[in-house]
């Protein structure tokens, strides 16, 4: 995309009828556009335009990033969280149908209240929330008993890889693999079925103990992998959601927020060295939310 930055004034006499410039003079909008949308840092800019990185940083401070409106309608709330550091995220609200972002909060660490606290928020607005998808958190579901509530899909199974170790060593952990795979391939009867039958196969093999040999106490051998089936069936009223209500048409997972993050973390890895308040003033730009 191509910018222009420096804006000439021209000013004329009305005594001589002469025509004269004022000089160039950078022009904070078009700059910041240029800043936020492609990948030149301040010191590239001061070069580019002759002047200090101190005015560049000066210049891009005075931008103040306009709110745009968002009509209160019905809307389908994809929510998840991005961090950029240890404490410094983004919790963002998006309208599936339209890919729209509704709402964001900059936060510290990832809550179920600040879940909660965005779902009211844009209720208060006038949004009809018909239908959410999380990442997995049970505060949402617990809170609004009333609207649809469907788990991504994607976490469920990386969550699902992290306990298994991702090629597990098992028999029965590479068979429960090849039943999350079902996930995003079959309806809710298909892989409650298929779960069903692998916990038949190998319920007593997860039900062997162990013994610690200074304590004499048991405790479960294969803890990982039933961990990985209880998440299963735990979360599984959850992760079908999308089938139950089929005429709402709502995505199984989360991944158009989490393909924004993406493109965000891109960016923001071109401006490296943003202070706080900068960088919640990029985001905003980005989020336009």
């Amino acid at each position: 995309m191509d910018f222009q930055s420096i804006v000439v004034k021209l000013y004329k006499c009305y005594c001589c009828g002469k025509q004269f410039s004022s000089g160039f003079r950078l022009d904070n909008s078009v700059l910041w556009e240029e800043y936020t949308v492609g990948k030149q840092t301040c010191s590239q800019f001061a070069d580019k335009y002759k002047c200090s990185i101190k005015t560049v940083q000066r210049r891009l401070d005075r931008r103040n990033v306009p709110v745009t409106p968002v009509l209160s309608r019905k809307v389908i709330v994809l929510m998840d969280t991005t961090y950029r550091g240890r404490d410094f995220g983004v919790i963002l609200f998006k309208n599936a149908p339209t890919s729209e972002n509704l709402l964001r909060y900059h936060v510290k660490h990832e809550t179920n209240a600040l879940y909660i606290q965005g779902i009211n928020g844009l209720q208060k607005r006038g949004f009809t929330v018909v239908a959410m998808v999380c990442d997995g958190r049970k505060g949402p579901v617990q809170s609004f008993g009333d609207i649809p509530v469907q788990l991504c899909q994607f976490h469920r199974t990386a969550i699902i890889r992290r306990y298994l170790m991702g090629k597990p060593k098992l028999q029965a952990g590479r068979e429960l693999l090849e039943v999350v795979e079902l996930l995003s391939k079959t309806d809710k009867e298909s892989f409650a079925g298929a779960l069903g039958l692998w916990f038949e196969k190998w319920e007593e093999f997860l039900n062997e103990r162990s013994v610690y040999p200074l304590t004499r106490k048991t405790f479960y051998t294969h803890k990982k992998l039933r961990s990985a089936c209880r998440s299963l069936k735990n979360n599984l009223p959850w992760l079908f959601t999308w089938y139950g209500y089929f005429e709402l048409n709502i995505p199984d997972t989360t991944n158009a927020v989490d393909g924004h993050f993406a493109d965000l973390k891109n960016r923001l890895r071109n401006h490296t060295g943003l202070s706080e308040q900068r960088k919640m003033k990029f985001i905003d730009r980005f989020m336009k939310a």
